[in-house]
Order: structure tokens, then sequence, then C-alpha cells
């Protein structure tokens, strides 16, 4: 659907930086995540196939955000590649990327705007009681299907529990292509679903 069509539901300064990326059609994924309330500050859970747009959801939560946004994957390799994307995409925000082994409330985090993680990673600074915490405003989990993972399940479901007891007006946007329990997921998230079957490529069987 075309961007402009939603000129009055987005906020200014994310229509402007869609503008700016030169994006003027949104996929069904975000025109149904905008429906939902991911201005209104409502937690989401967005379950499309692969390349459908989930991404842009959970950035235009951020761009929407007036507090701190973190940005959680359960891989050191695509923390670097989401590091690099949003560089690329919003010099306007101070990006961090921390997904090492080293233990430390990495203080130095309250400078940014943005922060990209790991789940083991933020686990560790919660643990270190990092002071900037408090300053978050979005929480978003890509592949947040992992919770059923039998060795990272168990890390990513105790932080995002931490996180909601710590900020009880934190918004999560939970980002996945798989899974099988998605109204469960979501109503222990208290998000609202956003699901569709849409796909830039056709999947032929």
């Amino acid at each position: 659907m075309e961007l402009i069509k939603f000129k009055n539901k987005i906020p200014s300064v994310v229509y402007g930086n869609l503008e700016r990326l030169g994006i003027s059609i949104l996929r069904p994924s975000q025109v149904k995540s905008i429906k939902e309330g991911l201005f209104l500050g409502k937690n989401l859970l967005v379950c499309t196939p692969t390349a459908s747009g989930k991404t842009l959801v959970g950035e235009m939560a951020i761009l929407n955000c007036n507090k701190k946004s973190v940005y959680v994957v359960p891989l050191k390799a695509l923390a670097n590649e989401k590091y690099n994307q949003f560089v690329k995409r919003y010099p306007q925000f101070k990006i961090a990327l921390t997904s090492g082994d080293m233990d430390g409330d990495d203080s130095y985090l309250a400078r940014y705007d943005v922060i990209i993680t790991t789940s083991e990673k933020l686990d560790s600074l919660i643990r270190h009681n990092s002071p900037w915490i408090k300053d978050i405003g979005v929480f978003v989990v890509d592949e947040i299907h992992l919770l059923n993972d039998t060795s990272r399940g168990p890390t990513l479901e105790i932080l995002i529990t931490l996180m909601r007891h710590m900020l009880p007006e934190l918004q999560i946007i939970g980002l996945s292509a798989t899974i099988g329990n998605s109204s469960e997921l979501a109503s222990w998230l208290e998000a609202e679903l956003v699901e569709d079957s849409w796909r830039p490529v056709r999947l032929d069987k």
C-alpha cells in the first residue's frame, strides 16, 4: 500500500525517515502493525515470512521512540550485520554494537541511542546493573521463536521477563518468520499478533 496514504497515521519523524530511505510502499505486515498500535506503544508479535518487511516494523518503533532502544539478535554475526545496516540507514542516531564475552556494565553505552546486542550479552548487562537499562523505551527481539530453542531459549525467556518486570512501560516488538504457537506467545507478551502470508517471492512446492 502506498506510504502517502498513511501520512496522517505515521508520526512525522518516522514518515520523514521513510521518505529519506526511498520507501514509498508499505508491505502488508507493516500496514497491519500500524493498525495494531505500533505508534501507540503497544507490544507487537510480528510473524510473517522471510523478507516480508518485519525488520522495518522494529525500525519504525525505534524511530518513534524518544528514549533508548535495544535491538536483540541471537548471533554475533547477525548483530554485526544489523549494526552495519543501522549505521548506514540512520546516521542521526548514535548506534552501538555490544556482543562480546567480557563481563561488565558497559556504562559507556549510556551515550548511545540504539544498542544492538545478543540476548546473552544483554542478560549479562542486566546482571551487572547497567544504569542505562532504565532508559530503554523500545525492545526489539529478532528471531523470537528461539524461545523454543533448548540452548538459547531459557536465557531469552528470562531476559524478556526481566525487561518487562524492570520496565513496565517498555514496548516490545517480537519478530519471527516461524512460530508454531504464535497466539500463545502473543498472549504471554501481552502483545497484538500481526500475521501475514505475503512474501516478495512466490514460494512453490
